[in-house]
C-alpha cells in the first residue's frame, strides 16, 4: 500500500516558509501543523515570527497559540500532538504540510524517534536552571556519549533534558527511529549568505516596529519571569536583558543581528544534516 505523503517545509529563519506552506495548501487542499518550538506560546508572536490570521488565508494551523508561557512544552509532547494531527487532517481527506525551522521537532516526526521514558528530576531540574547554558555544556562534556550521538547545546531546555537522561543512563546515546508509516515530501528554503543576512535584519527592524518590545514587556506584566523569558533565546532575551537596563537599545539590535544570523546557520547545519542526501 502507498503510505499517506506529508510535506516538510522547513529552512532557516527569514525563508519565508509560512507564507510559502500557506500557498501550497491552498493548491493541495492542505492544512498547516506548526514545527517551531516558540510559536506553540500563547502571547509570543511578534517574536517568534507566528503567522497572522490575515495571512493564513483561511488555511487551517495547528500547534499554534497551545501552551501558557510558564508552561514547559518538550519535542516528545510535540510529537505526540504532531502524530495526531496528522491523522485528523488524514482522515478528513486533507494533506498535511508540517512548517517550520525548529528541526529537532521536525526530525522528531519524519524519524519517528523513540524517545527513552526517562522520568522528570525535578531536585536536579532545579539546581540546573541555575546554571548558564555554559555551564550546562560543561557539565554535559563530562558524561560520555555514543559514537554519534547529538544534542543541541545552544538550547537550554534540551541541555537539561540532556543531562538529566545521561546522569541516569550514564550515557548520552544516540536517536532511535521507529518505523515509519508515512511519506515525507521534503521543501527546503534557503537563500545566500548575503540575501538571508539581508532578510534576517529587515525582518528584525520591522518587528520593532510593529511592537515586540511592547510585546515582551507585556508578558513579563502577565507574569512571565525576565528569567524565563532569557531562556526563550534570541529576540526575547535580548529584549528581556534591554528592558531589565543590562544592555543597551543599541546592543539588544546589534546583538540580535548576529545571534539571529548564527542561529540560522546553525538550522542550516541541522537540516543538511537530517534531510534526505538528494537535498
Amino acid at each position: 500500500m502507498n503510505k499517506p505523503k506529508i510535506y516538510v517545509v522547513c529552512g532557516p529563519t527569514a525563508t519565508g516558509k509560512s507564507d510559502h506552506a500557506v500557498e501550497l495548501a491552498k493548491k493541495l487542499g492542505g492544512e498547516v501543523i506548526s514545527a517551531d518550538s516558540r510559536q506553540v506560546y500563547i502571547g509570543m508572536n511578534i517574536g517568534s515570527g507566528k503567522i497572522t490570521t490575515e495571512e493564513m488565508k483561511g488555511v487551517p494551523h495547528h500547534l499554534l497559540d497551545i501552551k501558557d508561557p510558564n508552561e514547559d512544552f518538550s519535542v516528545e509532547e510535540f510529537q505526540r500532538l504532531a502524530f495526531e494531527k496528522i491523522e485528523d487532517i488524514l482522515s478528513r481527506g486533507k494533506t498535511p504540510i508540517i512548517c517550520g525551522g525548529t528541526g529537532f521537532y521536525i526530525q522528531s516526526v519524519t524519524d519517528n524517534i523513540i524517545f527513552q521514558e526517562i522520568p522528570k528530576n525535578e531536585n536536579l531540574r532545579r539546581e540546573l536552571e541555575e546554571k548558564s547554558i555554559e555551564e550546562l555544556k560543561e557539565i554535559l562534556e563530562q558524561i560520555p556519549k555514543e559514537e554519534g550521538a547529538k544534542v543541541d547545546t545552544e538550547n537550554k531546555r534540551r541541555l537539561i533534558r540532556a543531562i538529566e537522561i545521561g546522569k541516569l543512563m550514564g550515557k548520552i546515546a544516540c536517536i532511535k527511529k521507529g518505523e515509519q508509516k508515512y511519506d515525507f515530501e521534503f521543501i527546503y528554503l534557503d537563500f545566500p549568505d548575503e540575501v538571508l543576512k539581508e532578510r534576517i535584519n529587515l525582518r528584525l527592524l520591522k518587528r520593532f516596529e510593529i511592537g515586540m518590545i511592547d510585546e515582551v514587556r507585556n508578558l513579563h506584566k502577565q507574569g512571565v519571569s525576565w528569567k524565563k523569558l532569557e531562556d526563550f533565546g534570541l529576540e526575547y532575551k535580548y529584549i528581556a536583558q534591554f528592558l531589565q537596563g543590562k544592555i543597551t537599545e543599541e546592543e539588544m539590535v546589534e546583538t540580535l543581528k548576529t545571534k539571529i544570523w548564527q542561529y540560522a546557520k546553525r538550522q542550516r547545519t541541522w537540516f543538511k544534516r537530517v534531510l534526505p542526501k538528494n537535498y
